[in-house]
């Protein structure tokens, strides 16, 4: 129903841009003034996924309901123009966009002198930002400014310019005419929206901290019920600074900033840097200034889980070990070189006392597990181990949080996370040690490669073949064989040429006797005739002889298979090639089976016994005085392993596990007994393998 209010201009309106939902624009005449027929419209706006609805209602003005006194009924205002309006804004709110906008610009074209023309334009040009024509949608905004300056309805424009270049992408647009803008504007409401805006600009352009200044203001601007998303937008960028950048806020003179968000988040950041001093000061001065806040179970618990974290036994070193089951050679070979490492550290003179706890894993995986939380509640500093269930024990001591160094050479151990690293010797080591050594020292080029076709052969086959062709070498011939297989001729044959028949046709394109156009021509005078002896040799077949044309074989297997593969290499002529393969080969048994065969063989290995070095010799000597035996690649690496670890945390600055993480990670070149040891950035070992040659009945190391 129509109201009769006294309207001669607009003089107050309030527009909400911030929530998604349709609202109402209430314009108040000014007293005194003469009396109009005014209507109550609503426009609802639906913006696409990233628009800002916009709701716009306006009161539209419309012919007075009763005369005023002189004015006869043929003086009166018509009605269509309100009729024409009304039509345009129920489309508008029906999102038949193309259908209002028609309204509308009729609208515009026949009362552009009524104070709705800028309402009018305001909806084109929204129309026209929706459809993605911000170009339009701007022109529209402008044109209120340029037309209408004193319209109610020019803040609303500046506002939805300024938008349109935001939905574009153009953010420097944003940020050059904003502060002009600001200027021009005195209602609360609009400086919100633009100070907003700014806001989610710089935080588009991925400046968090700028984002921050301008949420800051804008909290000040906004009513009660836009408090909750200006706080949500400000905890969303103060999550994306970094500690530095915080700390410099929580300093900051301007009490605008939601400071108990920032030390919150200040507190967060630390604990994920694994900061925990730092960490707990700033949750524990949080929770003192901010005790009723929203967010104190969080941090109360928080805390709880870095105390608990921190606090370990920092003398304590776990040890996974295999000390029964079928691998409990192994580990009982590993914990000689552990009992060994803690007597040669407990003997220097500033050495703390370190304690080792044993476990034994069983090469099970329920027993690892039972282990490991033994280990846990035991609050050791890391762990040592284990041989075989090394992956399931890495994933469950990175969950503890707890270093541990592995004995292994399955694949990616160390990328289960920050604080798992292995110091063993991996198939890459081996063919690194042992491509480099033949291409680059030796001068080699062509390779031939034999292997089993398992698990084993077929990791070793693909990784030489790969590591030769990135040196510059060529693998010229390829061939498997069974992993049961005794007789190795055939495979043997078909890597020199031998195993197939050349087929007729090839054999006369390879007879000199014949010439390319298949006519016989021949040495001897046409009535010659051969004798009986040199007819009798023709009719014998010349046997073929093998295609030795690669400088070196690759033998990935056991000793006992190269000992039956060595003696029938050498009886199809396969002389005067190197031998190559791999630490498996380091074992007096091949010698013994294959003796002669395997003279010059080049193998890689992470420990040698008999080595030159005093540092070496020295370990051997106290581990033979020890237990009455020669260490073995094991018992080193382990031996190794444990004085790297006791090292570690005997360093006074160690406070935390972290920190053992971070010194095994920057260790350099630890002098170890199996060579200079280091980790990379994910924690996989960096060393040099020794090369060993077989030389009559031994061993001896390639210098």
């Amino acid at each position: 129903m129509l109201q009769h209010v006294s309207l001669p201009k607009f003089t107050r309106i309030r527009i909400n841009f911030a929530e998604l939902r349709p609202l109402h624009v209430s314009f108040t005449a000014a007293p005194g003034g003469d009396n109009f027929s005014v209507c109550r419209f609503k426009a609802q706006r639906i913006m696409k996924p990233t628009h800002t609805l916009i709701s716009l209602c306006v009161l539209i003005l419309v012919a007075a309901c009763a005369a005023k006194p002189g004015l006869t009924p043929d003086s009166m205002p018509a009605e269509s123009g309100d009729e024409l309006f009304s039509r345009a804004e129920k489309l508008f709110d029906a999102r038949s966009y193309d259908e209002a906008a028609a309204l509308y610009n009729e609208y515009f074209n026949r009362y552009e002198d009524k104070p709705l023309a800028a309402a009018a334009l305001l909806k084109i040009g929204i129309i026209h930002a929706l459809s993605g024509d911000y170009d339009k949608a701007r022109a529209a905004y402008r044109k209120i400014v340029s037309e209408y300056p004193s319209s109610p309805f020019v803040s609303d424009a500046l506002v939805e310019e300024l938008f349109a270049f935001f939905q574009e992408g153009r953010y420097r647009d944003v940020i050059d005419l904003a502060p002009d803008y600001l200027q021009r504007i005195d209602s609360k409401s609009h400086i919100f929206r633009i100070q907003t805006l700014l806001g989610d600009t710089y935080m588009s352009m991925g400046a968090p901290i700028d984002a921050i200044d301008y949420y800051a203001r804008a909290r000040e601007n906004a009513i009660a019920a836009d408090q909750e998303t200006i706080i949500r937008k400000l905890q969303e960028a103060i999550a994306q600074l970094d500690s530095a950048d915080i700390a410099i806020l929580v300093n900051h003179p301007d009490k605008s900033l939601p400071l108990d968000y920032l030390i919150y988040q200040l507190g967060l950041n630390y604990a994920l840097e694994e900061k925990y001093d730092d960490a707990l000061t700033t949750l524990t001065e949080f929770l003192e200034r901010y005790p009723e806040h929203e967010n104190r179970g969080l941090v109360e618990s928080l805390i709880e889980e870095i105390q608990k974290n921190v606090v370990f036994n920092r003398y304590s070193i776990g040890c996974l070990l295999p000390l029964s089951g079928p691998y409990e050679v192994f580990g009982n070979r590993a914990l000689k070189g552990i009992e060994l490492a803690l007597a040669q550290f407990s003997s220097l003179s500033d050495a703390p006392p370190i304690n080792i706890i044993v476990k034994d894993t069983g090469a099970d995986p329920d027993m690892t597990m039972m282990a490991l939380e033994e280990l846990y509640h035991d609050q050791v500093a890391a762990i040592l181990g284990p041989i075989v269930t090394s992956e399931i024990a890495g994933r469950e001591a990175q969950q503890m949080g707890i270093p541990i160094i592995t004995f292994t050479q399955k694949d990616n151990i160390p990328e289960i996370g920050d604080k798992v690293f292995r110091n063993f010797i991996t198939p890459e080591m081996q063919v690194q040690a042992i491509a480099s050594f033949t291409v680059q020292s030796l001068g080699l080029s062509r390779f031939a490669i034999l292997y089993p076709d398992e698990t084993y052969g077929l990791t070793y086959m693909n990784l030489f073949w790969d590591k030769l062709l990135e040196l510059g070498g060529t693998v010229v011939g390829v061939q498997s064989y069974k992993p049961n297989q005794t007789d190795f001729m055939d495979p043997i044959k078909k890597l020199v040429g031998l195993y197939y028949e050349i087929p007729e046709d090839l054999k006369a394109i390879n007879d000199p006797e014949i010439a390319p156009e298949g006519d016989y021509v021949s040495e001897q005078p046409a009535d010659e005739t051969l004798g009986n002896d040199d007819e009798e040799a023709a009719e014998e077949e010349e046997e073929p002889k093998p295609i030795v044309d690669f400088d070196a074989v690759f033998i990935p297997d056991s000793p006992g298979k190269v000992g039956q593969i060595a003696p029938q290499l050498a009886y199809f002529d396969i002389k005067d090639v190197y031998l190559l393969g791999t630490n498996l080969w380091h074992s007096d048994s091949l010698i013994k089976i294959a003796d002669q065969y395997v003279q010059g063989a080049v193998l890689p290995d992470g420990f040698f016994a008999q080595s030159s070095s005093p540092r070496i010799q020295k370990f051997v000597k106290v581990f033979e005085e020890t237990y009455q035996e020669t260490p073995d690649f094991v018992a080193a690496v382990v031996y190794d392993s444990a004085m790297i670890l006791f090292d570690v945390v005997s360093r006074p600055h160690i406070r935390y596990r972290t920190e053992i993480r971070d010194e095994l990670l920057n260790l350099e070149d630890f002098p170890g007994v199996t060579g200079a040891t280091r980790f990379d950035e994910n924690g996989d070992v960096l060393k040099k393998m020794h090369l060993l040659r077989i030389k009559g009945k031994r061993f001896v190391e390639l210098k």
